[in-house]
């Protein structure tokens, strides 16, 4: 028998591989109609902000390291971290609460939850800052018992303390429900298996529950941090002097609104900036053990991209 028969085993030549098939990329049509669109529009905003005299970009630059601003820029700051803080703790008992089977503490932290995602901030910024005319006097005490400690309340809640309580108690109400839903996204059985395994409550919470609950919990807490530092701007109603407020101030002299506007946007655009990136950081540090790829910045996805209708590379023939 010939070794050409087919009816042989290994007796194949080249010639009987069939070649891969050619890939042909679909036309994407739309999407170059999309990226020339914007890159006209892109282009547009550019030459606009370049050659429009009424920017006044030299007044906006000048002001940008003003000590008056940079004043405005660390309360800022500083509410920002301050009304986080207490908004991140008051969302984490909030949302205990809310899983506790005591029907009273439920239901407490319910209401409590309902009343300051239901009423605006504005408003309950002005009433913290106004407390003293329900109540002049704040005093701490036995029910029905002595008093132990009294103050004025014009004394006590400042415009800064009206501030925080307004700002860290409104952000409390939502990060219960952020803190709730990273809770219950861990299964259940992996902290029934652990309580079999021995390990203790606080153990169970520390080792399991937390770390898979942050993958949940860090996006939409730096989402509410970043809101919350342009959210710091409300305060000025109550003569805060913050970063808007310092700059109020400037152009009611002046009288270089939009300079000024711009420069308070600048300072904001670069904070948002350094929140993102540390909270991009702060996220792939708890998806460590995560299987799924990890997103990778807008700028890296941009260096990096390859067209994926690319041909495979042909195959080796034998």
């Amino acid at each position: 028998m010939k070794r050409s028969d087919p009816g042989v085993l290994g007796t194949h030549t080249a010639a009987d591989v069939p070649e891969p098939p050619k890939v042909v990329p679909v036309r994407r049509y739309g999407q170059w109609v999309t990226t020339v669109v914007l890159l006209v529009i892109t282009v547009l905003v550019i030459r606009s902000l370049l050659t429009n005299p009424r920017f006044q970009w030299d007044i906006v630059f000048s002001y940008f390291l003003n000590g008056q601003v940079l004043d405005g820029l660390v309360t800022t700051i500083v509410l920002t971290v301050v009304a986080m803080a207490v908004g991140v703790v008051m969302g984490v008992l909030m949302a205990l609460g809310r899983e506790s089977r005591n029907p009273v503490v439920s239901g407490a932290a319910a209401l409590y939850i309902g009343f300051f995602r239901g009423t605006p901030l504005l408003v309950q910024l002005i009433f913290w800052f106004n407390l003293a005319a329900l109540y002049p006097v704040l005093s701490v005490g036995i029910p029905f018992g002595p008093t132990l400690a009294s103050g004025s309340a014009n004394t006590l809640i400042t415009p800064m303390v009206a501030a925080i309580l307004g700002l860290g108690l409104n952000e409390g109400a939502y990060m219960s429900e952020i803190v709730r839903a990273g809770l219950q996204s861990v299964d259940p059985g992996q902290t029934q298996a652990a309580h079999a395994l021995g390990m203790r409550k606080g153990q169970v919470f520390r080792r399991i529950v937390l770390p898979q609950a942050m993958r949940v919990i860090i996006p939409p807490t730096g989402n509410e941090t970043i809101a919350m530092l342009k959210t710091t701007s409300l305060v000025s109603v109550i003569a805060i002097p913050e970063l808007l407020f310092q700059v109020q101030a400037i152009y009611s002299r002046t009288y270089q609104v939009i300079p000024l506007l711009i420069t308070v946007s600048l300072w904001y655009l670069l904070l948002t900036a350094v929140l993102s990136t540390g909270q991009f950081y702060l996220e792939r540090h708890f998806r460590r053990g995560d299987l799924r790829p990890a997103e990778k910045p807008f700028l890296a996805r941009l260096l990096a991209r390859r067209d994926p209708l690319a041909q495979p590379a042909e195959r080796k023939q034998v």
